[in-house]
């Protein structure tokens, strides 16, 4: 798929129906106004035009806003059960030892506990470690700094939830 040119994945999104065009959205982002924002932007001429919608949108995201997109994130190491697209997400963590399982268990409530949400990242590709090296580095932030930090990571995560949805949506007309 080229992120610059019309898809027919891209196409079939821009027909939903509102509900269901609705549900595909909140699939990639919790954020009910990031998803009301990027509805009334269809249709969108190219992938890279709905990048940028998603990217618009999520820059005015107010603090409530946030809340919700992040509360529809699991903490890393424990994706939510029975969810694919949060398992493939956190495959770093899959094979992850014990040991580094418990440290990221108790770093995420360190995190949860002076930030009050889950520590949120773009997992996909990272390893455990990696992803153990961004909490501890992540955790001495101030709270200004650590939501525009978790801000630009959303906007990370929505792309690639987006550039999924529009692919497995081509491969379903195949």
């Amino acid at each position: 798929m080229t992120s610059r040119s019309s898809t027919p994945g891209l196409a079939r999104f821009n027909t939903l129906e509102e509900h269901a065009a609705t549900a595909a959205l909140h699939d990639a982002c919790a954020s009910a106004e990031w998803g009301r924002r990027l509805l009334d932007g269809r249709p969108y001429a190219t992938v890279e035009e709905l990048f940028a919608a998603s990217d618009a949108a999520m820059a005015e995201l107010t603090e409530g806003d946030l809340a919700e997109a992040m509360a529809g994130h699991p903490p890393i190491g424990r994706p939510k059960p029975g969810d694919p697209t949060s398992a493939r997400e956190q495959r770093g963590m899959a094979g992850a030892s014990d040991e580094l399982k418990a440290e990221m268990l108790e770093l995420n409530l360190a995190y949860q506990e002076k930030f009050g949400h889950v520590f949120l990242i773009c997992a996909t590709g990272r390893t455990g470690e990696q992803m153990r090296d961004a909490v501890r580095e992540r955790i001495g932030h101030a709270p200004e700094r650590e939501r525009e930090i978790v801000r630009t990571e959303l906007g990370k995560i929505n792309r690639i939830r987006l550039a999924r949805l529009v692919e497995v949506e081509e491969e379903a007309r195949s």
